[in-house]
C-alpha cells in the first residue's frame, strides 16, 4: 500500500534561485522542521548523490535515506528512499509562475507493515502533513533571503 502527498508553495523568486535553495541538502534544516540533512555520497548535485535526512527530536528520530534518481535544475529534482523504514520516492519541482515560482513537493510514500502501517499512518497522516505544510512556508522565508 501506498500513499501520495502533493504540497505547493508560491514564491516571489525565479526558478533557478527557487531550485538552489531547495535543493541546498545541508541547509534544508533551516526551513524542514525537526530535521538534519548530510550528503553522504556524491556531490548532491548529480544522479546516484546520496543524502541522509534525520527528523525527530534528541534521541527519537527516524533517518530518511535517499539517491537521487534525477538532477534536472531549475525544474525537478526526483530521489528514492531507500531506507529500512521510510520509502517510496519524492519530487521537488519548481515551476515559472509569472515573475516568480511555484515550489511543488510530492511524496510518495511505501507503507510498511500492511494493515498497521495503513491504519498506523492514517493516525499520523495530519500531523505528518502539518510539518510539511509549516516546513513549506518556512522555506518560502528562506527561499526570500537565499543568496543569489
Amino acid at each position: 500500500m501506498s500513499t501520495d502527498i502533493v504540497l505547493r508553495v508560491d514564491l516571489d523568486a525565479p526558478p533557478e534561485a527557487v531550485f538552489a535553495a531547495a535543493l541546498d541538502w545541508e541547509r534544508q534544516g533551516e526551513w524542514m522542521l525537526g530535521t538534519r540533512v548530510r550528503v553522504v555520497a556524491g556531490d548532491g548535485r548529480s544522479v546516484g548523490s546520496e543524502v541522509a535526512a534525520t527528523t525527530g527530536i534528541g534521541p527519537l528520530g527516524v533517518t530518511d535515506t535517499m539517491r537521487v534518481t534525477a538532477w534536472d535544475p531549475p525544474r525537478r529534482c526526483e530521489v528514492v528512499h531507500t531506507g529500512r523504514i521510510v520509502r517510496g520516492s519524492a519530487v521537488f519541482a519548481v515551476e515559472p509562475r509569472g515573475r516568480g515560482s511555484t515550489f511543488i513537493w510530492s511524496e510518495h510514500l511505501d507503507l510498511p507493515l500492511g494493515a498497521v502501517g495503513r491504519l498506523g499512518f492514517r493516525v499520523v497522516r495530519p500531523a505528518f502533513t502539518w510539518g510539511l505544510a509549516r516546513s513549506l512556508n518556512s522555506f518560502a522565508e528562506f527561499a526570500r533571503n537565499y543568496p543569489r
